[in-house]
């Protein structure tokens, strides 16, 4: 499944907030520099494409259902923007590149900001995963906000996971937002049609409760046939045993997540709490290196699996 927030037409949760800002917006006092963060795969994205939705599908056929908090297919600007082409919207969906690719795409907002508008509307620049703009390509989204722009706006989606600059926190305006678990498992169940989640090992369930982090996990068992049913410690196992980490992306951004799942899992196994707390700190720094200075996570696992994994 590669739904992705530019495409999904159903919203879920978020209701009293959506209002609140399409009133602000009908006020004219809407802030033009907002950051949205939260944890990730809470809706971030999707709650922002609804809500630029709205303000561009107002004077259009198939207008966006306020109501059911659903975007119609039909609509004009849905489908440019599903396509990428919206002439008012730049976005920045994939920031996690190297240097010279941000600073390019970072530039290339800067000359869509300063242009004008299609029909004299407003634009908006998206930007998702702020948190992993490198520092010069940061410093360059600066100078373009600090300019005031009334027919200019910057919805900047912030995992929680990285910290970003003060400096760009002081000139935006920060909301917070948090999914609760009924909308968490109504977005779950509408975007999984099955009984995945409900059959899924709770050792995952402990870690893994938003709908985006659901549907990539979906995605890696579906894809490599695993059953949800499996436990964290004949997951590790597999993935070492089929070296699924050595291109998969997926398992490169979270062995550190998984890793730590087993061991707080284990610890009330082990005979020596000083021994579990050594090899865990020990294991999530070797991770994180690898991720750091794009190692090899190989040997690493190997240690791993020889050392715990097979007691």
């Amino acid at each position: 499944m590669n739904l992705s927030p530019s495409n999904n037409i159903n919203l879920f949760g978020y209701k009293d907030f959506f209002i609140k800002l399409i009133n602000l917006h009908e006020k004219k006092i809407l802030p033009n520099k907002i950051i949205l963060s939260g944890n990730n795969g809470i809706g971030k994205s999707t709650f922002v494409y609804h809500l630029i939705n709205y303000f561009f599908s107002k004077n259009e056929d198939h207008k966006y259902n306020v109501k059911e908090n659903v975007i119609s297919e039909a609509n004009n600007s849905y489908i440019l923007i599903k396509k990428n082409c919206h002439p008012n919207l730049f976005l920045i969906k994939n920031v996690e590149e190297k240097s010279d690719s941000q600073i390019s795409k970072v530039r290339e907002m800067i000359n869509f900001v300063n242009k004008s508008s299609f029909n004299n509307e407003f634009k908006i620049v998206l930007i998702d995963n702020i948190e992993l703009l490198n520092t010069n390509s940061v410093n360059a989204l600066l100078k373009v906000i600090e300019e005031p722009n009334n027919k200019l706006y910057f919805f900047l989606i912030h995992g929680n996971n990285i910290n970003i600059l003060d400096t760009l926190k002081s000139r935006c305006i920060e909301f917070k937002m948090f999914l609760q678990n009924k909308d968490s498992l109504k977005t779950i169940n509408y975007l999984i049609n099955n009984n995945f989640y409900s059959n899924l090992n709770d050792d995952f369930k402990n870690i893994y409760n938003t709908p985006g982090e659901i549907i990539h996990l979906y995605n890696f068992f579906k894809d490599n046939k695993i059953d949800e049913q499996i436990s964290i410690d004949e997951f590790l196992k597999l993935i070492i045993n089929k070296s699924l980490f050595k291109k998969n992306l997926y398992i490169k951004s979270n062995l550190n997540r998984f890793i730590e799942l087993y061991f707080k899992k284990k610890i009330y196994y082990f005979n020596s709490k000083d021994n579990i707390y050594y090899l865990y700190k020990y294991f999530l720094s070797k991770i994180n290196e690898c991720s750091k200075y794009n190692l090899d996570f190989e040997s690493v696992l190997i240690e791993f699996k020889g050392k715990i994994i097979n007691e």
